[in-house]
């Protein structure tokens, strides 16, 4: 039996959807299912219910629910423990931060709490959303920094980690001002003309915010594909270079658009706002943090962890 298939057992527990749930696991729908058709076989029981929808669990799979959520949280603590989670005192502390907010939004927040607060050393673990989330669940950070959209909530366990929103920001489209090609390129774009598009990878988090924005738009956008790159850095580099259109968080771009060598590609109607949270483990009792923290909950709104 693997660790991840419980894991995997939550998450459908809790969304009643097989597609929906291994898009929050970050594995192919047909994969997800194989892993809770193992679970299932490892335990000689049916979890779930296949024949409605929503799918149901079964009474099996409801009398599993608790106790598989009891056995992560404490495999999990006992991991945090093993690996010296509560650190020496002085130790900077671990965030763990998607690289696009590695980039802009974490510098800015970390100046402006250094005037509130005082000075925090820190350690940056950059990666993607998923790895990121998956350091704070193993114990491998102290605070985990990352987006959060209704439609595209990032799971965690409500009773295991307490969030905090630090702030709202905007995804919009841009383009480059050099060379005359902004009013070209504004949003919807035309069939004969379409824009050039600068697309984030299938996997990332800010693709399915873009998706988002795109499906909701009361207009059809003409875009042809000319670059994709899961990093938001990377886009922008390539935007910079007068490549093409691209959504991008406002902070990413602010001393570019302050300095007038982007324009924005679109309205409000192609704008969309995520919240920028932070995470801490309930069991991490570093006095470090507990310090920072209660400083935090003291200017910012609390949050319920997506689970």
């Amino acid at each position: 039996m693997e660790l991840k298939w419980l894991e995997d057992f939550l998450s459908l527990a809790e969304t009643r959807s097989f597609s929906r749930s291994a898009e929050e696991r970050h594995v192919t729908q047909p994969a997800f299912s194989r892993r809770i058709r193992a679970l299932e076989a490892w335990l000689g029981a049916t979890l779930v219910d296949r024949s409605t929808y929503p799918l149901r669990l079964t009474k099996a799979g409801e009398s599993l629910r608790e106790p598989a959520a009891d056995l992560v949280r404490r495999l999990y603590a006992a991991r945090a423990k093993m690996r010296g989670f509560s650190a020496p005192a002085g130790e900077a502390l671990t965030f763990a931060v998607p690289h696009t907010l590695a980039f802009a939004f974490f510098p800015a927040w970390l100046a402006q709490l250094r005037d509130s607060f005082g000075e925090v050393p820190a350690r940056l673990t950059a990666g993607n959303v998923h790895d990121v989330v998956a350091t704070l669940v193993e114990g491998g950070c102290d605070l985990l920094l990352c987006y959060h959209h209704p439609a595209h909530p990032i799971w965690l366990d409500p009773a295991r980690f307490e969030g905090l929103c630090l702030g709202v920001e905007q995804v919009r489209p841009f383009v480059p001002r050099q060379g005359g090609w902004g009013p070209d390129w504004s949003l919807p774009g035309t069939a004969r003309a379409p824009i050039p598009f600068l697309r984030y990878g299938p996997n990332t988090y800010l693709r399915r915010m873009v998706d988002a924005i795109l499906d909701r738009a009361g207009t059809p956008a003409h875009l042809e594909l000319r670059y994709e790159s899961d990093m938001a850095e990377s886009l922008k580099a390539m935007l910079l270079a007068g490549h093409g259109l691209a959504f991008l968080p406002m902070s990413a771009v602010a001393r570019e658009l302050e300095r007038g060598e982007v324009v924005s590609g679109g309205g409000p109607d192609w704008w969309l706002e995520m919240e920028v949270r932070l995470y801490r483990d309930r069991a991490n009792t570093r006095p470090e943090l507990a310090r920072l923290w209660q400083h935090l909950v003291g200017r910012t709104e609390p949050v319920r962890a997506p689970g």
